[in-house]
């Protein structure tokens, strides 16, 4: 039996399909003083800090401002404690500037040493464009790594009011302590044992200022320009030396290659079992190996090779992407701020080759940790052992 449909409900029917089929309609983007356009007009300040800060702070570069505008991000943002705030005590206010706000305070911790500089050039910078210690901080972090080659593309959201208490006393890891302390640690934050190595990707673009003040500018890898893999690579080949005049420092042990300090705390991770496998997966991988120099030049121009690496690359991108954002949030609603994320330029997006081990090493110089996957396929960088240049002082 065929039932009779209403002529009523085919009109309407037939009006609901018109109006799904319309295209959305454009949201009308907000044109600033600048000329700039943005999602939210409340956006507008920020291309004026921009300018400022890429011109008197950062120097449009992947510099050693650069290195330590990321790092504050970090520093700002952990002191936040979910345990405290569950037992009723004040567990921090996250990304809020605090380490801004109350300097002299946050800096008795030594986990903070070195950051007196980045933190009061910056502080000029924020007061003169009226804007929240917390929010400058994380902006000034997402516009430093995207002057690094390859770098990630992070969001940035404005709104966070100023901070009113100094961060709970031992937020902020040390390159000393254990990695069950630095998992501990994080996790009271809110982040698992992946996402603290996908912060650790902070480290390809970094320096080290204060473990070793001999050397001031060491590098964590023999790429500090360039947000790759290398830094996961490097890490776990076998330490041989000590990179300054006068050996061992604290939070410092060997590494394999002269002029590279490599942290304690970055060591250890590479090799626990809860972090080695997370560890080894950013690694870009190769498919053939070999350490000669025909090879080498084949491994960069090969396609395929090619093609495998920039999705790697991207994955390292994508992870650190999210954990960024995510601590950049700490102790906010995102509901609460606004998406300014459109005013952080666009890093420079060449594709990189894969990872290769430097000159004179190899597989047999790795101490791989992982015991699920077997260690990527690198090739060998060709020529003689070289040592890595310190990145220089602003």
């Amino acid at each position: 039996m065929i039932s009779k449909i209403s002529p009523s409900l085919i009109i309407t029917a037939l009006l609901a399909v018109s109006v799904s089929a319309r295209p959305a309609a454009k949201l009308r983007r907000a044109t600033c003083p600048g000329g700039q356009t943005t999602a939210n007009q409340a956006c507008c300040v920020w291309f004026d800090v921009l300018d400022d800060i890429q011109k008197n702070l950062l120097e449009n570069e992947c510099g050693e401002e650069a290195h330590e505008s990321l790092r504050l991000t970090f520093h700002d943002a952990i002191g936040f404690s979910n345990s405290k705030n569950a037992a009723g005590e004040f567990g921090g206010g996250g990304a809020d500037g605090s380490i801004m706000a109350f300097t002299d305070q946050e800096l008795q911790d030594p986990a903070n040493d070195g950051t007196d500089d980045i933190i009061g050039n910056q502080r000029t910078i924020a007061l003169n464009h009226n804007v929240s210690f917390g929010d400058f901080i994380q902006f000034t972090g997402a516009v430093a790594v995207s002057n690094c080659k390859a770098g990630p593309h992070l969001k940035f959201f404005a709104g966070r009011p100023n901070a009113t208490q100094a961060a709970p006393d031992n937020s902020v890891p040390e390159p000393i302590d254990s990695v069950d302390d630095i998992l501990a640690r994080m996790a009271d934050a809110g982040f698992s044992p992946e996402e603290v190595v996908a912060l650790l990707a902070s480290h390809s673009v970094a320096a080290q200022d204060t473990i070793d003040p001999d050397i001031h500018g060491s590098p964590f890898d023999s790429t500090p320009d360039t947000f790759d893999s290398q830094f996961y690579v490097e890490t776990l080949l076998k330490g041989t030396l000590f990179p300054g005049p006068n050996g061992a420092h604290d939070g410092e042990v060997q590494s394999a290659i002269d002029g590279e300090l490599r942290l304690q705390s970055d060591a250890a991770l590479a090799r626990d079992s809860r972090t080695a496998c997370e560890w080894q997966s950013f690694i870009s991988k190769a498919i053939a190996s070999s350490s000669s120099p025909k090879a080498f030049k084949l491994h960069r121009l090969t396609p395929l090779l090619f093609s495998l690496s920039t999705a790697d690359h991207q994955s390292m991108i994508t992870k650190f992407e999210n954990a960024m954002l995510k601590l950049s949030l700490l102790g906010h609603d995102q509901n609460d701020l606004i998406d300014c994320s459109d005013v952080i330029p666009a890093p420079d997006s060449a594709s990189l080759p894969d990872a290769t081990f430097p000159p004179q090493l190899g597989i047999n110089d790795v101490e791989a940790s992982c015991s699920e996957t077997p260690f990527p396929t690198l090739s060998t960088q060709p020529g003689p052992a070289t040592s890595i240049a310190r990145v220089p002082a602003s």
